[in-house]
């Protein structure tokens, strides 16, 4: 490995990347990866916050609130907190490129029952071909106490999307491009099995929208009646296991890397840092938001209101403190104003991931700004505002890593290419809050199967470990000569 490599033991380095991939495992779906949080922020004695009810929240609190069951933030109050007070945030997502299941998915061709499916966001869909798929993600059902929401997932291959042989496409090599509308569409059985095993394909019972087959399957994972399903919302999945291959074990194979490798860094660096919230004055903040990869722009996307319904609430100027065991609402000198105050005091890490130069691509990346696996994570920069880094939000940054021995890289993309884009930029215009974007070096982003480092784990766990603890004395030291 590089000698850039933070000053960890191997066996830390592994530690972390055997834990993340048993969470990218368990993240088949953005409800998954939320209720995989949930069940991690709960071990570590957070408590649930409903957004229909008051909140009481106290110094020293630990707490987490969900929205559309795909979104997740989650909070731990410094016990010298006050209104007006900074939030000490990191940001990240919880989707990633993917086929969903039509809302009337039921299609058949030539003999074979397939699926409709839709392309949600940018993904590589050639890699979707021929790969073990299944289906996850959540059924609301009906029950005699009223509508219930369900996750799902059909641990075992029951879909793929078969690749045309090279004999009747002599152009595989060199130009295949699937139409997204046609040719990607799983085969989820043939109608000639089907009939065999007396199953109807012509009308789902339940809806009448899809496949029996594909309904009788999720009944069966559910214990549910079809008669129950009312609706679902289904991702299309790879079935292999994330893995720690290279002949070094130095990489991670797996799906969905963007952007869960940064959903799992913040939440670990949050619990990381826990233990000294004693001394802290700031509320640390991470957040976890669906839809980034189609524009953010949904109730749980980082374009939506919620994130600032949020941190108002958390600004105004009333706690809970324990007195001989009583719970007593106390005046905190709360102003009109905290909010804003705090936006003031506050920073925000988006954290995405980032391009690692590739050995047959590298003339794809500016000749100076070549971000390598191992190297550190990555300062994203972009003078279009494609990201959100600014010269003060990079300072900042850097002496905090300095001070976790965290090592950082830059990128920059290149004059002729276009850039991609954050939740940063959006979230430092509706907050008006320093925002940075940085991520952790991969290759073959938006492929059904990605490529990282076990090294980039665990640096990203100990750099937003150390931006919880540090940042608010590096604020307090900026000064203007």
């Amino acid at each position: 490995m590089s000698s850039q490599i933070c000053k960890a033991s191997t066996q830390a380095i592994m530690e972390a990347a055997k834990d993340f991939i048993s969470f990218v495992d368990k993240g088949v779906s953005p409800y998954h990866v939320v209720q995989e949080c949930k069940r991690r922020l709960t071990v570590a004695g957070f408590s649930e916050l409903n957004d229909r009810e008051t909140w009481n929240i106290k110094p020293s609190g630990k707490y987490y609130v969900i929205n559309n069951f795909s979104t997740i933030t989650a909070f731990a109050v410094g016990a010298k907190f006050k209104p007006g007070n900074g939030f000490s945030m990191v940001g990240a997502h919880t989707d990633s490129p993917c086929l969903k299941v039509k809302p009337r998915s039921l299609q058949s061709k030539h003999g074979y029952l397939t699926v409709g499916v839709e392309c949600y966001g940018g993904g590589i869909w050639h890699t979707w071909f021929d790969r073990d798929l299944t289906v996850a993600g959540r059924v609301v059902r009906k029950t005699d106490k009223g509508l219930i929401h369900q996750l799902v997932h059909i641990n075992r291959p029951i879909l793929r999307v078969p690749n045309i042989c090279i004999h009747l496409n002599r152009d595989h090599n060199t130009s295949f491009g699937p139409n997204k509308e046609s040719q990607i569409v799983p085969v989820l059985a043939t109608a000639v099995q089907d009939q065999l095993c007396e199953k109807s394909s012509v009308e789902c019972s339940a809806t009448g929208k899809h496949h029996s087959l594909l309904i009788d399957v999720l009944c069966k994972e559910l214990g549910c009646g079809a008669e129950q399903v009312m609706d679902f919302d289904l991702h299309v999945a790879d079935t292999q296991p994330s893995a720690i291959g290279g002949v070094l074990d130095e990489f991670i194979f797996a799906p969905r890397l963007d952007n869960l490798v940064n959903c799992y860094g913040a939440l670990q660096g949050l619990l990381a840092s826990i233990d000294s919230l004693e001394d802290e004055g700031n509320i640390r903040f991470v957040a976890l938001y669906d839809n980034e990869e189609v524009g953010s722009e949904s109730a749980q996307g980082a374009a939506s209101a919620w994130t600032e319904h949020v941190l108002r609430r958390l600004s105004v100027g009333e706690c809970v403190c324990l007195l001989n065991n009583c719970h007593i609402t106390m005046d905190t000198g709360g102003s009109s104003t905290s909010f804003e105050e705090a936006m003031a005091k506050s920073y925000l890490v988006s954290a995405d991931q980032a391009h690692a130069v590739h050995p047959n691509y590298a003339e794809k990346h500016e000749q100076m700004h070549r971000p390598s696996l191992h190297g550190g994570i990555v300062l994203k920069i972009n003078s279009n505002l494609r990201y959100a880094t600014n010269a003060i939000t990079c300072a900042i940054l850097r002496e905090i890593a300095s001070r976790a021995d965290v090592p950082l890289q830059e990128f920059v993309v290149r004059n002729d290419s276009p850039c991609g884009s954050t939740i940063g930029p959006i979230m430092a215009a509706k907050l008006g809050v320093r925002t940075i974007d940085i991520g952790t070096p991969q290759l073959s982003m938006h492929s059904i199967r990605e490529m990282s480092c076990t090294s980039g784990v665990w640096q990203a766990v100990q750099l937003y470990k150390a931006f919880f603890n540090h940042y608010p004395t590096v604020d307090a030291g900026f000064q203007s000569a």
